[in-house]
């Protein structure tokens, strides 16, 4: 059955520290933006207390949840964890994320007070400050026997951080930054150091959105249409009607105006 807590009760949060993966999901304020689902594995995560989450975010082509973080007026989160074996199980917990970037004192400062093992290619770490723990049944999860981590993206970020030790330079995470997560698909200002360095650098970011957008899709760095633009249509119209009406003499024109009877 369903249970919901404020914050995260002991036996969740000695439960959620077990657990091998789980799902992070975001989306921007715009009804018409694209809804972000991004699954972490790894032991790169904690908990502070029972109402802090954090996790370590690794280098990769997407940078949504950033986006959607750094956002003004949104900031949502959701973690979700499965079980795969065990007592079935899902645990939700919702809350307020906030991005950590790698080389600002903010991140130093978590890593060194929380001794946070960090690995090459990690580009930031998200807290999120949890109000709202959901857990349910899980029943229809299906069961998994773990085998192991991957450890492709680890070993890519290792050799790139050793290129660049070795003196290829343009084999820095800042470039790769700016290339891959400047952006988010919906055009949102994702990470900035690599908005930084894709500005000195001259770095075009990746275009992410390929083909038609879906119906109703608006970019977030496309222009919208609101009220504003309705009045000052109707300003405009209104303008263009007294000028008709003042010039009409000149110009030999019969302008028929309907009165009342």
């Amino acid at each position: 059955m369903g249970q919901f807590y404020q914050t995260i009760p002991p036996n969740i949060h000695e439960w959620i520290l077990q657990q091998k993966m789980f799902w992070v999901g975001t989306a921007p304020l715009s009804g018409s933006g694209h809804v972000n689902i991004s699954p972490k594995g790894g032991l790169y995560f904690g908990l502070l207390d029972d109402h802090t989450f954090w996790y370590i975010d690794l280098s990769g082509s997407g940078n949504e949840t950033i986006s959607h973080l750094y956002e003004p007026g949104n900031g949502r989160i959701t973690i979700m964890f499965t079980a795969f074996d065990g007592p079935p199980r899902i645990v939700r917990l919702w809350g307020q994320g906030k991005v950590l970037e790698n080389q600002t004192s903010e991140f130093s400062d978590f890593v060194k007070k929380h001794d946070v093992k960090t690995i090459p290619g990690t580009r930031s770490i998200i807290m999120v400050h949890v109000h709202q723990v959901g857990s349910s049944c899980g029943f229809s999860v299906p069961k998994f026997d773990f085998k192991s981590f991957r450890t492709t993206l680890n070993d890519f970020m290792a050799k790139k951080e050793k290129d660049f030790e070795e003196g290829k330079t343009k084999e820095n995470f800042p470039r790769y930054w700016a290339y891959k997560n400047a952006e988010s698909i919906d055009g949102l200002p994702g990470l900035e150091l690599g908005r930084r360095t894709a500005k000195e650098e001259g770095i075009a970011p990746i275009k992410k959105m390929v083909g038609m957008p879906s119906r109703g899709y608006r970019s977030g760095s496309a222009k919208r249409f609101n009220l504003w633009h309705l009045v000052l249509v109707g300003l405009v119209s209104v303008m263009a009607t007294v000028s008709l009406i003042a010039l009409s003499p000149a110009l030999g024109v019969r302008v028929m105006v309907n009165r009342p009877a």
